[in-house]
């Protein structure tokens, strides 16, 4: 059997890993951590709605043991000449590479924003985020600094806008609980483009503006971000915004990995790839979620998780079949909808082609929760934690 290491335990590595043991196929996956994080969740974990703990589980829940092999290490480079993966601790030569390394901060060269700003990128910076605010509503106590209260969101895509719902949601229970009036904190969204929130029709976009202004969410539109330092976010405008919590989710771009080992990347640091997922540089790497750069109606797909969870499906069934010499599958992306929770109870989206809001797409959002987890393993993933990040209704 041909040699299978996939790089990195996201959406679409562990669905790949799926696939190979449904098909009794080996296979070695290498990540950072020994768990799989709920990315797409991490607004909830930094805003207080679960323990952090609680969104992610350990890869030895997912996977048999004897068909994976899971290791815990940093990969640094890939070695393409060799065919083996370099980690911090040892080297994993391969016949086939699949890689999902995940995606980096995009700054887009703005002074300071990189040194000054968080950013919700994993369980890890969640729980720094959530600690922080936590710092700050207490430190308020003693100081009385109004700018411990405020908090800008750099960014109104979904992470952006997701975790705003949820900041103004989370905050006014902290601030009753240590003795301070919640009218005096303050989240700010601030977003160069003249509307937030995208990948959704004007109408969505309008309806997600008001109902979080109707919670207290300073939504600020056509205002770009022109230097940050420690404390304070300046605007083009002049304005400068003090805050003690700067939070940047404004864009991101492929792991510096892909370049630094020679694939042909586009403007994001994507490595481009063929019909099938395969690497236009090398037959035997195929590369998935936000490191590929897919090309659909002339421009490349957008990172989001329902995607990369499909790039897993398609990228394990061509490389089983290239590797017994049959024909491969070509990538057919289908987006199923987009959602947007604005909050712990409502949202906005689209589904099935269908516009929702309110209460019936914060339902739909939570769906897709339970249809995630069935996928990772069934019944039994859907129920495995003892606070179920799954609402009952």
């Amino acid at each position: 059997m041909a040699s299978i290491v996939i790089v990195g335990a996201g959406y679409g590595g562990v669905m790949a890993g799926l696939q190979f043991e449904k098909a009794l196929q080996p296979f070695t996956l290498v990540n950072k951590h020994s768990y799989h994080q709920f990315i797409t969740w991490l607004h909830e974990a930094a805003g207080g709605r679960h323990q952090i703990d609680d969104y992610k589980v350990e890869l030895s829940e997912i996977f048999r043991q004897r068909l994976s092999t899971i290791i815990k290490d940093e990969v640094v480079s890939i070695d393409r000449t060799q065919r083996k993966v370099i980690g911090k601790h040892d080297e994993y030569p391969y016949d086939y590479a699949i890689i999902g390394l995940g995606s980096a901060p995009e700054f887009f060269g703005i002074p300071g924003l990189s040194q000054y700003s968080m950013q919700l990128r994993s369980l890890e910076t969640a729980r720094q985020i959530r600690t922080h605010i936590e710092q700050q509503v207490k430190a308020y106590r003693d100081d009385r600094d109004q700018s411990r209260l405020r908090i800008v969101v750099g960014g109104a895509g979904l992470t952006g806008i997701e975790f705003v719902g949820e900041l103004i949601d989370w905050l006014p229970g902290l601030c009753n609980r240590l003795g301070i009036p919640n009218h005096l904190f303050e989240v700010q969204n601030v977003e160069a483009a003249p509307a937030i929130l995208p990948a959704l029709s004007e109408n969505l976009q309008h309806k997600a503006q008001s109902v979080l202004e109707s919670k207290g969410v300073r939504i600020r539109t056509n205002t770009k971000i022109t230097q940050v330092m420690q404390d304070a976010v300046y605007l083009e405008s002049g304005e400068i915004v003090e805050a003690k919590t700067i939070v940047w989710t404004g864009g991101v771009r492929a792991n510096p990995l892909l370049q630094d080992a020679g694939f042909t990347c586009d403007g994001r640091g994507r490595a481009k790839v063929n019909e099938y997922l395969q690497s236009v540089d090398d037959e035997h790497i195929f590369i998935i979620g936000d490191n590929a750069s897919f090309i659909s109606a002339g421009r490349p797909l957008p990172p989001t998780a329902q995607l990369a969870t499909q790039m897993g499906v398609t990228v394990a069934q061509n490389v089983l079949a290239h590797s017994n010499q049959t024909t491969m599958k070509p990538f057919e992306p289908k987006i199923l909808g987009t959602l947007a929770s604005l909050g712990r109870d409502v949202g906005v989206g689209l589904v099935g082609g269908v516009q929702t809001s309110g209460a019936p797409a914060g339902l739909a959002k939570e769906l897709t929760k339970v249809k995630y987890l069935w996928q990772l393993g069934g019944m039994r993933m859907v129920s495995r934690n003892r606070k179920p990040l799954v609402r009952e209704y």
